[in-house]
């Protein structure tokens, strides 16, 4: 009995400590843990510090020496504001931004990028912003052949899209930092940027796509998808926004039938073709007015409306105000900018 309990007692009982963790793995994993958490904050803090540097002296988004670069700096949070975003990524090194796409809202941080991979209307607001801490972030627009390009020639596979929008959050890692940093980097030295830039472009989209976001940009990115037919529809109606929206000619476009076309469409931009176009049709007219001086009339038909009284209905009710006193409101603001950058 003896022998039976005690020399085959460890062959039919498991060793406790086999579901005990291996200390020397815990440690090597905690540090390693450690060593990522910290390379992470170092990357942001250079980051931010870089668009300080190239944003000293705006107070809203500024142009840079790079093709398709752009750095934003809010000291305080915004009013929402109606804009459009291309095919993008938006990285955030300081605060916070909700973005607004029909009726579906995106919130991107220092934790979170904001990927793009549609021409679309949006509505954003910087939510967390002050003059201690200011909202820093710097955007990339890309070329979609690129993007195709890189798929065809590199190893980018992704999870499926987790949402049908073509807007959506990605974790920020120090793979996507790196990149960002160069960029910004590289300002400093424009001589360089023709060479260089596009091989931190190409790093950063490869990172994109091989991210938790990216399923999105390469469905639409991939000839015969149903999301890269849609697309076609979109580039369509933003080409010709001016022209009268026919669904029979669109969904030949999309190489799709009506109805499909109709539900892919809402899916990826969250509202119909027809809403689509309005609200292009008034941005576009916005922008006009505001940088051609142009009135509200010639506005109103050179983007397509055929009634001057309906332009201003839609205007009002999409942007809050008449086209008048909206305009008046903007120079104010842009005014109100361009003194608190001067200070």
């Amino acid at each position: 009995m003896n022998s039976a309990y005690g020399a085959n007692a460890w062959n039919r009982y498991p060793n406790p400590s086999r579901f005990l963790p291996d200390p020397v793995a815990t440690l090597l994993s905690a540090r390693r843990r450690g060593y990522a958490v910290g390379m992470l904050q170092a990357l942001r803090r250079e980051l931010a510090e870089r668009i300080a540097t190239v944003a000293a002296a705006s107070a809203g988004r500024l142009d840079t020496a790079m093709p398709g670069l752009y750095v934003s700096r809010r000291v305080k949070p915004t009013e929402p504001m109606n804009g459009t975003y291309e095919p993008s990524v938006a990285v955030v090194a300081q605060g916070r931004k909700r973005v607004t796409v029909g009726s579906s809202s995106l919130v991107y941080d220092t934790s979170h990028f904001l990927l793009t991979s549609l021409d679309l209307p949006i509505v954003g607001q910087v939510v967390e912003a002050s003059e201690e801490a200011p909202f820093l972030c710097m955007l990339l627009k890309f070329d979609m052949a690129l993007v195709r390009e890189m798929m065809l020639s590199e190893q980018t596979d992704a999870a499926a899209p987790s949402s049908d929008l073509a807007m959506n959050l990605g974790q920020i890692t120090p793979g996507i930092l790196r990149p960002c940093v160069r960029l910004l980097e590289l300002l400093e030295t424009p001589e360089d940027i023709p060479a260089l830039a596009p091989l931190a472009q190409r790093e950063l989209i490869y990172r994109l796509l091989k991210s938790d976001g990216g399923a999105r940009l390469r469905a639409i990115a991939t000839q015969g998808d149903q999301s890269n037919r849609t697309a076609r529809a979109v580039a369509w109606i933003r080409d010709n926004y001016a022209a009268p929206l026919r669904m029979e000619q669109l969904a030949d476009v999309a190489g799709m039938g009506v109805s499909t076309l109709h539900h892919h469409f809402r899916a990826l931009t969250a509202m119909s073709p027809l809403q689509y176009q309005k609200q292009l049709r008034l941005q576009m007219a916005r922008g006009r007015m505001l940088t051609e001086g142009l009135d509200a009339a010639s506005a109103a038909f050179a983007v397509g409306y055929e009634s001057a009284s309906q332009f201003s209905r839609e205007y009002s009710r999409f942007f809050g105000a008449p086209p008048l006193r909206d305009l008046r409101a903007l120079r104010t603001v842009v005014l109100s900018q361009e003194a608190s950058a001067a200070q």
